[in-house]
């Protein structure tokens, strides 16, 4: 069920439970309560029932076919280190460095493991975002500090330190992540906006095709899917097409970055920002909407599902 706003019911929960004072102490304990069943329940279980829940059809770990499918696949049975060294968004950005090196980061202006230090004498004057590295809660734009209501931005990231996502999520790699915040410089196009992300799905090392979201921070959020060669595909994942965009005149630098970072994995997302002619790196994702996405139609999921090789 959606409300006005295009958001479910349990997105509405979860913000007033991050947002508000009242919200957090009257679901904190259903909240803990849950993660305690959800410790207890095997993740397999956990798996295949929220996949039928938000697919459809039951999950079939034995032969799966669909893209899905194999990400919830991915998520059982491929399990590394590594994954959650990468899936850290701040000890992501040595692996990065070394892998395709320091330039193609965006610059970080402060870390800590206390949400007290976050105070505007530690920070720049204006733009950058405030945001943790163990989750995907998105963050906290920062335009000009003299904005923000730093006592109420404060007790947001000391939330969200407790959190596990891994509970939520049953994504292994975020389960041992060492909780902390970051702050980076904010990324803007030249009239200020927000830049596009560009989403490179890997399969097997081999860049497959990129997804850029339009508007992501608004309510009429698009997305438009584009093979190796930037050829629009007539299938799109979760959200309607958006207006076309040429191809970028780095793509082919963009294409190879991806490849180098994706080539340790079966499958996976790496996602870069392209700002005024220059490409940053976001993050690494292993499991895109936790394999829970539906296609706009069933053919789609299964094409994709055939491009990765599980053996």
């Amino acid at each position: 069920m959606y409300n006005r706003e295009g958001k479910n019911i349990r997105d509405r929960i979860s913000d007033i439970y991050r947002e508000s004072d009242w919200g957090y102490y009257l679901l904190r304990p259903f909240y803990l309560l849950y993660t305690l069943g959800l410790k207890i329940i095997p993740d397999k279980f956990i798996i295949k029932s929220s996949f039928k829940k938000h697919m459809g059809y039951t999950l079939d770990l034995d032969n799966p076919q669909t893209l899905n499918e194999k990400i919830n696949w991915l998520k059982l049975y491929d399990r590394d280190e590594l994954h959650t060294l990468v899936a850290d968004k701040y000890k992501v950005r040595a692996y990065v460095e070394k892998k395709i090196g320091a330039k193609y980061l965006i610059p970080l202006l402060y870390q800590t493991k206390d949400s007290n230090n976050i105070r505007p004498e530690n920070l720049p004057d204006n733009n950058y975002i405030i945001k943790t590295n163990h989750d995907s809660s998105g963050g906290v734009i920062v335009r000009e500090s003299s904005e923000i209501d730093w006592n109420s931005t404060r007790k947001r990231f000391k939330r969200l330190l407790k959190e596990n996502h891994y509970y939520s999520t049953i994504e292994w790699q975020y389960k041992n992540i060492e909780p902390r915040i970051i702050v980076e410089k904010l990324l803007t196009n030249d009239d200020g906006s927000i830049p596009d992300d560009y989403k490179c799905h890997c399969f097997n090392g081999k860049l497959e095709f990129v997804m850029i979201d339009f508007d992501r921070h608004t309510n009429k959020r698009t997305r438009n899917l584009y093979d190796s060669n930037w050829n629009l595909i007539p299938c799109n994942w979760g959200r309607p097409y958006g207006r076309d965009v040429p191809r970028p005149e780095n793509f082919e630098e963009l294409k190879f970055l991806a490849e180098t970072l994706a080539k340790d994995f079966k499958y996976v997302r790496v996602d870069f920002y392209l700002v005024k002619g220059h490409i940053y790196f976001g993050e690494i994702t292993f499991h895109h909407a936790s394999g829970f996405q539906k296609f706009y139609t069933d053919e789609c999921d299964y094409k994709f599902g055939q491009l990765l090789n599980l053996d």
